[in-house]
């Protein structure tokens, strides 16, 4: 009898499977318009960054610090454990696709008035030996679980992104600061410098007041240069204690661990950045594709939503063996089993399943638009960086020059000064132009250098959609 209704149950199931089908809209790429190429020219080619786009600057120190940082950092170990959060997810949404099976055994022994002998002899209990096997199937006839299961691998995927977005933020956050430290080391060294030179030609106007070829007025005034030198020192060690601070952190290390790198911007290079091709652009990004990712799951929510609507289909079975005695347990006369269906339609809920297709075509919708803002704020941010490593490029290159000027200025000055042809006033007006010339210059390069790094945070640095 168990082979013919097995054979019973058979046919129609195979058939409900491979008829089984999915309600609601399929996933279409949203199509927007992408720029045909950059309005801003000068970059090196259509060569895109590398995955190690840091070692263009050729400092040892950054590649240390960008190896320990991908080890170390909280963020990026953070987004690694959100990656798994979303694969158990994903694993959980599609166990509604697999039968659920159950085992099951034990041994009960009983003794009531009809198992007690009226003849006077010792009571006696009746032993009941039994195992089970049951399994649950609900047909995933419309799709639902499946659309669910979509859902969660698309919010897997996504993670993933967000996984790539956070390093290539740690990464341009350990680029920048690593050379706002070296700008700092470069800034401080000028300071000190200048104020060593301060104080040397305060000397000279000194013995010229004691010579009495200068007046004490000019002394004063080169002891308001020395003393505004001296006070420049200070706040430039704090936010260079403080960078390396931050640098600490992003490297996973405590801030009495790392001390500040020695480097200076005078020992990097600053490699030119492919730009590629705009329409490549939206696989480089990862910020895109996750806004993507987010969008194929809503799609596959609503599609979910529309199915709640329909029926539910149900199997179950199960199939033991129950006996008075272990030995007697494979006897056939012991089998027992149970098979059912059921079919369940929603008749009346009160709104709950309108208002979740609503709900998630409203979703849709939103990261719909989320996606488009994600594509243009990525060309966008390729077009603002571009012009960015251009405009500072060239500021570094004009302020080279008023350096150059203002250093010939001051030597000039000099040596007319120690001549005795020109007033102190005249050197003083020199020196302060150098030395505001020299710190501004440092800060300069500082700006073209983050605007590289910039530039590469744009492109997606070298990562890509399946790489």
């Amino acid at each position: 009898m168990l082979p013919k209704v097995s054979y019973f149950f058979a046919g129609p199931l195979a058939g409900l499977l491979l008829c089984s089908c999915s309600v609601g809209p399929d996933y279409q790429k949203p199509t927007l318009p992408q720029p045909e190429a950059w309005s801003q020219t000068g970059a090196a080619g259509r060569t895109w960054p590398s995955q190690t786009w840091w070692q263009g600057f050729a400092s040892p120190t950054l590649d240390r610090l960008m190896d320990q940082a991908m080890v170390a950092n909280t963020d990026i170990t953070q987004a690694m454990a959100r990656v798994r959060e979303a694969d158990a997810q994903a694993k959980i949404a599609g166990a509604n696709l697999y039968p659920s099976v159950q085992a099951g055994g034990g041994e009960m022994r009983n003794r009531n008035d009809t198992t007690t002998p009226k003849s006077g002899g010792s009571p006696r209990g009746v032993e009941t030996l039994s195992g089970s096997l049951s399994a649950s199937y609900e047909l995933d006839f419309w799709g639902k679980y499946a659309d669910a299961a979509d859902a969660a691998e698309a919010a897997a995927k996504g993670s993933r992104f967000d996984r790539q977005t956070t390093v290539l933020t740690v990464e341009a956050g350990v680029a920048n600061t690593f050379f706002t430290i070296a700008s700092l080391n470069d800034r401080l060294a000028v300071a000190r410098n200048n104020l060593q030179t301060a104080e040397w030609v305060l000397d000279a106007i000194q013995a010229r007041a004691e010579a009495g070829t200068a007046s004490d007025l000019d002394v004063a005034q080169q002891e308001s240069v020395v003393a505004t030198q001296r006070a420049a020192i200070p706040p430039l060690v704090q936010q260079l204690r403080q960078n390396a601070f931050a640098l600490a952190i992003l490297v996973g290390r405590l801030p009495e661990e790392l001390p500040a790198p020695p480097d200076g911007l005078a020992g990097v290079s600053l490699p030119r950045v492919g730009d590629g091709v705009p329409a490549e652009l939206l696989v480089r990004r990862p910020d895109v594709q996750s806004a993507e990712a987010g969008l194929m799951a809503a799609n596959a929510n609503v599609k979910a939503a529309e199915a709640a609507w329909l029926p539910d289909i149900k199997l179950t079975a199960q199939g033991g063996v129950q006996s008075a005695s272990l030995g007697s347990m494979l006897d056939p006369a012991s089998v027992l089993y149970s098979l059912a269906g059921s079919v369940t339609q929603p008749i009346f809920s009160g709104g709950l399943l309108e208002g979740g297709i609503e709900y998630q075509k409203a979703r849709y919708d939103e990261l719909l638009e989320a996606y488009r803002k994600s594509v243009l704020s990525a060309f966008g941010d390729v077009e603002t960086a571009m012009v960015a490593v251009d405009m500072t490029a060239r500021q570094e290159a004009a302020q080279q020059g008023v350096v150059s000027t203002a250093q010939r200025a001051y030597d000039i000055a000099t040596a007319q000064m120690t001549s005795g042809t020109i007033d102190v006033v005249t050197l003083l007006n020199t020196q302060r132009t150098l030395f505001q010339a020299q710190d501004q210059l440092w800060q300069v390069k500082l700006s073209h250098a983050q605007a590289v790094v910039g530039l590469f945070r744009a492109l997606g640095g070298g990562w890509q959609a399946g790489a």
